[in-house]
């Protein structure tokens, strides 16, 4: 499954932005910085217009992020699929039978040991990495992993998106209008 072909996954900050890639061919989006009392609404919204939601479980304001909250998600809002930082809350989401997408940041060689151990135990159904600008670290972790890869944070041209593409990224996540543009 990669995304019905699609390479760019825009990631919506403000409600307007939702409101901007509503009316786009856009199928899947990622909702980033929602407040708890928005989701209903937002999940309702994208739905009722053939959109399908990744959720960023970290950054939703007014819920915590553990196991209860991504069984909430699933439960209730049911969405395409489920993004974290945090193993249990990616385990929980594969049970829900949602996506689940594992975000990891690439700071230096310890975490991306990490993250290649971290990968093999959780099995996610995708990993996201940040910064996403770092084609050859990507091009590495493709080679090393069965799991497909996005890349996302500071991508902020259509040169960078590509690039992250060649490397093997099967999408790249980002806020920035300007890309949503060219895909």
């Amino acid at each position: 499954m990669n995304f019905m072909g699609q390479r760019v996954l825009p990631a919506v900050r403000k409600m307007r932005d939702l409101e901007l890639l509503i009316k786009s061919p856009f199928q899947y989006l990622v909702l980033l910085d929602s407040h708890v009392s928005q989701l209903q609404s937002v999940s309702q919204l994208a739905r009722s217009n053939g959109k399908k939601l990744l959720i960023h479980a970290d950054l939703i304001h007014g819920l915590k992020n553990d196991e209860y909250a991504i069984e909430f998600l699933c439960q209730t809002l049911k969405p395409a699929g489920i993004i974290s930082t945090k193993s249990s809350a990616v385990v929980t989401a594969k049970k829900h039978k949602v996506l689940a997408i594992q975000r990891h940041f690439l700071l230096d060689t310890t975490a991306l040991e990490t993250i290649y151990k971290i990968t093999e135990k959780n099995q996610p159904d995708f990993i996201e990495v940040l910064p996403g600008v770092m084609p050859h670290i990507i091009a590495e972790m493709n080679a090393k992993l069965s799991i497909p890869i996005l890349a996302g944070g500071l991508i902020r041209t259509v040169e960078e998106v590509e690039l992250a593409l060649q490397a093997g990224a099967v999408a790249v996540t980002t806020s920035h209008k300007e890309i949503w543009s060219h895909y």
